[in-house]
């Protein structure tokens, strides 16, 4: 079921996006709009402007943009329905759903998980301070010197020795066990045999972004295995989307400036302990695509952790290979090996907070870790070398990082410059498009004005009557105008909605940044402005008609007077 369009339009026109954006970047009144250094991105000068006239916010630095809802999806890092639901709950309404054709899934399946999950938490957390085996999971928790405020924050508990500690809870309501068995917290047999999933162990709640657990993971007391055990996929938890501890990390440091990226729950909480408290874990895998640009994302730098032994040193390189490509300018990455034998657990255990930290501010940077590895991997061949290195180089989309790396090449390959390696080897460098502070300037084609004041402006449109001119008008863009006269005449919108009902338009990208054009036109004379260029687009088609009916060998008797109209109006003009 989707979404109702109408339901969105009120909740653009009700969520304020001054005042949402302010939240999370505090913004300084500029003129008739807000600024902020752009969160987006790494800057010492504001170039993050919000506007509460158009209810859209855009970067001249990096060239973020969009509506309430794409700040939501881009600060948050939360998918189009999530982010909807978000801002619907700090209004306090419910997100309706439009019932389509055909078979459809079961829409609140999702809602029931999050609320069974979250029980299966409380029970886990009763479960510490309730059941008759607590004291050796207090025991073990005081052995790791982990003390209850740390315990309380991660929200860890108990999931007792036994085979239905969960499904007892549940056992006469059916419904419930089944979508337990879908949430992945409880396991059937072959023989149908439900029973749960995690027994005797440590549970560490996974929670997504907004908070909500999607998944556990398990670590085991004693000597068995495996020592971990995490969910499975479900249909509310995709580990390669999530990390564990990012959300209690927000919630300690709204700006973070640097996050390390750990391998085990225990690293993470232990850290914390510490007074390290920005570490995050990967749950189980390596990093992913989806796990580095949350990272990035949340702090300006991202330090990956890794054993010092060769198994680490293959887990760090995947993670540089997959992070390259998605590095943005002012993004950091460094990368930090323990000796071989400890990990962030034991070490800072054993060296403390301010010891540990210190490690960290040694940490290789990523150009110095590339071109070390792949020295220990090629030795003295060159020409392999350069070959690996080349092929790395060509998936970085930062052109500085991209200009660094190809300086650092040429340093080891003995040439005297970055040029001289590209003229040798054709390499062809990514072009930074060039950033105009002030985005489209000047007056444009009266077409290219229409449309922006239209988009900036909807209610030039609203109760207009039909342009019929504009239907036989043939031009480059004359259709786009034609389809937001169309909507904006039936209905009253403002910039974000308009350009919300545009999400999916194959024109979407001219529409936003028409949006935040600079058309030099002072808003007491918009009206007129946008009046003067539909007069022009009429006598533009005119015009048009005329030469098309003037170059005809023959013509009607309908044409020809038709003719004669277009060329008394076009004389009348003249005198």
């Amino acid at each position: 079921m989707a979404i109702p369009r109408d339901f969105i339009n009120e909740l653009i026109a009700r969520i304020d996006i001054v005042d949402l954006i302010d939240r999370k970047v505090p913004l300084k009144k500029a003129g008739k709009n807000h600024s902020a250094c752009c969160p987006f991105h790494s800057e010492k000068s504001p170039s993050f402007t919000v506007s509460r006239d158009k209810q859209f916010y855009h970067c001249f630095g990096c060239g973020a943009h969009g509506n309430a809802i794409d700040f939501v999806m881009e600060y948050d890092r939360l998918e189009f329905v999530d982010a909807i639901e978000e801002l619907a709950g700090q209004l306090g309404i419910a997100v309706p759903r439009e019932q389509g054709t055909g078979k459809r899934p079961d829409q609140g399946l999702s809602r029931d998980l999050y609320q069974l999950m979250e029980e299966a938490n409380l029970f886990y957390q009763s479960q510490l301070r309730q059941h008759q085996d607590k004291q050796k999971v207090i025991d073990y928790l005081e052995f790791r010197g982990l003390s209850n405020d740390v315990v309380e924050q991660f929200g860890i508990g108990f999931a007792p020795d036994g085979w239905d500690g969960l499904l007892g809870r549940y056992r006469q309501n059916q419904a419930a066990q089944d979508k337990l068995l879908t949430a992945g917290m409880l396991i059937a047999n072959d023989n149908g045999k439900r029973y749960d999933r995690f027994r005797d162990r440590l549970m560490f709640p996974i929670r997504d972004r907004r908070g909500r657990v999607v998944g556990f993971g398990g670590r085991v007391l004693g000597d068995g295995t495996p020592k971990y055990l995490n969910s499975p996929e479900t249909p509310i938890f995709h580990k390669g989307n999530e990390l564990y501890g990012l959300y209690e990390l927000k919630q300690k440091h709204r700006d973070p400036q640097h996050v390390l990226i750990v391998e085990g729950y225990m690293d993470v909480v232990a850290l914390a302990q510490f007074g390290v408290d920005y570490a995050v874990a990967s749950l189980g895998t390596a990093t992913t695509a989806e796990q580095f640009q949350l990272l990035v994302r949340s702090a300006k730098q991202v330090i990956c952790c890794y054993d010092g032994d060769r198994a680490g040193r293959e887990a760090a390189w995947r993670a540089l290979e997959t992070a390259l490509p998605l590095l943005k300018p002012g993004d950091q990455v460094k990368f930090m090996f323990l000796p071989q034998g400890e990990d962030p657990d034991t070490m800072v255990r054993k060296i403390g907070k301010d010891a540990f930290e210190a490690l960290m501010q040694q940490a290789m940077l990523l150009p110095a870790f590339l071109f070390e590895t792949l020295s220990n991997n090629h030795g003295a061949d060159k020409g392999a070398l350069a070959k690996q290195a080349i092929g790395l180089i060509e998936k970085v989309q930062d052109t500085v990082l991209q200009n660094l790396l190809l300086e650092n090449l040429a340093h080891k390959l003995g040439m005297n410059s970055s040029e001289d390696l590209k003229k040798k080897l054709g390499f062809a460098v990514n072009k930074a498009q060039p950033l105009n502070a002030k985005g489209l300037q000047g007056r444009g084609t009266p077409l290219r004005l229409a449309i922006a004041l239209l988009i900036q402006h909807p209610h030039l449109g609203f109760g207009l009557k039909e342009q019929a001119a504009l239907k036989r008008l043939k031009m480059p863009g004359v259709d786009l105008l034609g389809h937001l006269l169309e909507i904006t005449r039936e209905q009253s919108l403002n910039s974000a909605q308009l350009l919300e009902l545009h999400r999916e338009h194959e024109q979407k990208s001219t529409l936003i940044k028409l949006a935040q054009w600079d058309h030099q036109v002072a808003d007491e004379n918009v009206l007129l402005e946008f009046k003067q260029t539909l007069i022009w687009l009429y006598n533009q088609s005119i015009e048009q008609l005329y030469q098309e009916l003037s170059l005809k060998q023959t013509l009607t008797k309908v044409e020809k007077l038709q003719l004669t109209k277009l060329i008394a109006i076009i004389k009348g003009k003249a005198t």
